[in-house]
């Protein structure tokens, strides 16, 4: 681990304020990401931003018609159990507790969830190139150990995928990002925050230099989705593991009907995965076996495997099925007891 400076902020303009004297500087709530990624010696910041004292940053605050904006540093835990999003976004609680352990939970903020970095093994290994990690050194995943990588929206340069669950939840509730920087306050649509791959792959969202996430707001039209929803998270294990692939669903119903479908899935690509043309099968017709797969098929359209993780590609299709069954049935995946039925 390299030296480093330290400043405990104390608000939000000193945070941007750091950031722009120092541009090598890192933001530190948690650390449940950056002090693993510094200790391999895979971020060497020159100087740690504390904001864990930031009051403006610590709140979920209620919006209009049952909005809600969660601060950046909103643990994870504290998110989960809130009972304003088990009541009106359980989709998101349940993602949360389908991620990590209870410990980490504890720890880990809303904003530094979302920008959590990959677990790609060669990412992790100083030792070996990486494009994310030293652009324009290679990607080694293609040809090597590639189980837990992307089979959608990767690159030459990069097959790398997002690890987060509670993102692939906020995709689907279609959130809004707020960030603060040097030329003020801005919000981002979820579905523009993470990036795909391209050819730079060592940017992982759309944050300017400078900017900092103060917030999430789940918006009021996602509250529909709270009877008709499931969080499906495929892993190795059933304890502490980041997920092969995961589908958050969120269904607007009209009896038999779906007025609206959302579909996220995790573990297959650099971001949170979304189709809209997906999503639009869905929308006026009565939901069954049918529909569930075409809707499967159009979600991986154009889906690629590599030696390692070919695998993921019907698994993908199958959990999307499941997924939508259990959505529309309004059966979602228990947080007790993970094994799938």
């Amino acid at each position: 681990m390299n030296r480093f400076s330290y400043l405990r902020a104390s608000d939000v303009g000193e945070v941007v304020s750091a950031l722009k004297d120092a541009p090598a500087a890192k933001i530190i709530a948690g650390g449940t990401n950056l002090v693993d990624l510094m200790k391999y010696n895979v971020e060497r910041p020159e100087r740690l931003i504390d904001i864990t004292h930031v009051e403006a940053l610590q709140e979920i605050i209620e919006g209009e018609n049952g909005s809600l904006r969660i601060g950046a540093l909103v643990s994870n835990s504290a998110l989960a159990y809130d009972a304003r999003v088990t009541e009106r976004f359980p989709l998101l609680s349940s993602a949360l507790l389908a991620g990590a352990t209870p410990q980490l939970r504890n720890a880990a903020t809303v904003g530094g969830n979302i920008n959590q970095r990959t677990r790609c093994y060669y990412f992790y290994d100083a030792g070996t190139p990486c494009n994310k990690r030293e652009p324009g050194t290679g990607c080694p995943a293609k040809t090597g150990l590639n189980r837990i990588h992307a089979i959608l929206g990767q690159s030459e340069a990069c097959i790398a995928t997002h690890p987060s669950d509670m993102c692939v939840a906020m995709a689907a509730l279609e959130a809004v990002v707020h960030v603060t920087g040097p030329d003020g306050e801005r919000d981002i649509p979820f579905a523009d925050y993470h990036r795909l791959p391209g050819d730079t792959p060592q940017k992982d969202n759309t944050l300017l230099d400078g900017e900092v996430v103060t917030g999430i707001t789940l918006p009021a039209s996602s509250t529909q989705f709270s009877a008709n929803y499931t969080y499906l998270k495929l892993r190795d294990r059933l304890s502490y593991a980041f997920a092969l692939v995961s589908v958050a669903v969120a269904l607007e119903k009209e009896g038999d009907t779906v007025k609206r479908a959302r579909i996220a899935l995790g573990g297959v690509a650099h971001k949170p995965w979304r189709r809209a043309e997906a999503e639009a099968l869905f929308e006026g017709k009565a939901a069954d076996s049918g529909l569930f797969a075409r809707v499967a098929d159009a979600l991986i359209d154009g889906a690629r495997g590599y030696e390692h993780n070919a695998f993921k590609i019907r698994m993908a299709r199958e959990a999307i099925i499941r997924a939508l069954e259990q959505a529309s049935a309004g059966t979602p995946q228990s947080n007790i007891d993970k094994h799938i039925v």
